[in-house]
C-alpha cells in the first residue's frame, strides 16, 4: 500500500521546511538547550502562524482541527529540523482540552492554537518537558489531569534542548478524557522520530560523500552502504505505518507506528554515529542535535517493550 501525500499537503510539507531552513534552527536549540527561549519564541510562534498547533484544536475553539495527517506531515519536518519546545505535549494538552467542558476549552485552546501559550503535559510524579518555557502545565494524576500551578528546577536530560522539571503538585481538576490524548501524543512522536531519522540520513550521505580514505570517498565502500540502505529500509517502513496510524487513529495502529519510526531514527542514528568517526561524538557538531533527540523520542510517550507489548495485546484481542 501506498500513502501519497495531495498537492496542498505537499505544499504544506514544502513552506514548513523552508520556514525552519531559513530560521537556522541548529543556533536555535543550542539557545534553548542553554535555556535562553527568546529565539525558540519566535521560532514558535512562526511554526503557529502556519497552522500547526491549530491542527489538534477543533474549529469551535479557533483551531482547524483535527487533522492527523496534517499533524504528520507538520511533526516529520519539526523533527528534521531538529525543532526545539515541548511540541507533542502542546498538541497533547489541545486534545486533553478539547474532552473538556465548554469553559475552560474556550479559555485555553485558542491561545494554544495561535501559539500564544505552550503547554507541558507530565504524569504525576515525573518529570515535564520544559516546564520552565510552558504557560499551561497538566499533571496527570490517578484521579484526573490537573492544572498544575508552578514547576520545580530544571534538570538536564540526554538531550540537552529537552529541558526537565517536575511540575508543582496539586491545582484544579479537568474532568475529561485521557484516551485519545495518549494516540495523539504518540502519533505526533512518532513522526518527530521519522524525520529525525530522515535528516540523520541525509546527513550522514552528504558526509561519506565527503570523507575520504585510501584516496577515495569513504560513501564507495559496500560495507557503508549496506549500512546505509538498512537504515533507509528501516525509515521507508515506518513512514507508511505513521501515515496509515494518522488515517485510522486507533491506538494499535499508533504504538505500531511509534516502534517502527523511533527504533527506525535509534538505529540510524547509530548507524550516523559510528560513519562519522569521532566527530558524531562532539557536542559542538550539529549532528548531536539529531543524536541525541532520536535516542530521547525512543522512550517518550511510553518505549519499545511497552508498545510491543500493547501492539501484541491488540493482536489477540483482534477477531479475524
Amino acid at each position: 500500500m501506498r500513502f501519497l501525500l495531495d498537492a496542498e499537503q505537499r505544499a504544506f510539507a514544502a513552506s514548513l521546511d523552508a520556514l525552519l531552513t531559513a530560521a537556522g534552527t541548529p543556533a536555535v536549540v543550542r539557545d534553548w538547550s542553554r535555556g535562553d527561549h527568546a529565539s525558540g519564541r519566535a521560532l514558535w510562534s512562526r511554526v503557529a502562524e502556519a497552522g500547526v498547533f491549530a491542527l489538534a484544536v477543533p474549529e469551535a475553539y479557533e483551531g482547524l482541527g483535527p487533522h492527523p495527517v496534517e499533524l504528520v506531515v507538520a511533526f516529520v519536518e519539526l523533527g528534521r529540523h531538529a525543532v526545539p519546545g515541548p511540541l507533542v505535549e502542546t498538541i497533547t494538552a489541545a486534545v486533553l482540552l478539547s474532552g473538556a467542558g465548554p469553559g475552560i476549552a474556550e479559555r485555553l485552546l485558542p491561545s494554544l492554537a495561535s501559539g500564544g501559550t505552550m503547554a507541558t503535559v507530565a504524569p504525576e510524579g515525573a518529570y515535564a518537558l520544559d516546564g520552565d518555557a510552558a504557560g499551561l502545565r497538566l499533571s496527570w494524576a490517578p484521579d484526573g489531569i490537573r492544572l498544575s500551578p508552578g514547576h520545580g528546577p530544571v534538570r538536564s536530560s540526554l538531550d540537552p534542548a529537552r529541558r526537565l522539571t517536575p511540575l508543582t503538585p496539586g491545582g484544579d481538576v479537568i474532568d475529561t478524557t485521557t484516551e485519545q490524548a495518549l494516540v495523539w501524543a504518540r502519533l505526533a512522536t512518532a513522526a518527530q522520530a521519522l524525520g529525525v531519522g530522515l535528516a540523520l540520513l541525509d546527513r550522514t550521505v552528504a558526509y561519506v560523500k565527503q570523507r575520504s580514505q585510501f584516496g577515495v570517498p569513504v560513501g564507495s565502500f559496500q560495507a557503508v552502504r549496506h549500512r546505509l540502505a538498512d537504515a533507509k529500509i528501516a525509515l521507508e517502513f515506518a513512514r507508511p505505518l505513521v501515515f496509515g496510524a494518522a488515517l485510522t487513529m486507533r491506538p494499535a495502529d499508533v504504538v505500531a507506528a511509534k516502534v517502527a519510526a523511533c527504533e527506525a531514527a535509534y538505529g540510524t542514528a547509530r548507524t550516523a554515529l559510528q560513519l562519522h568517526g569521532a566527530i558524531g561524538y562532539t557536542a559542538e557538531y550539529d549532528l548531536s542535535l539529531w543524536l541525541t533527540k532520536a535516542r530521547a523520542l525512543r522512550t517518550a510517550w511510553g518505549g519499545p517493550q511497552e508498545c510491543r507489548a500493547l501492539v501484541v495485546s491488540a493482536a489477540g484481542d483482534r477477531r479475524w
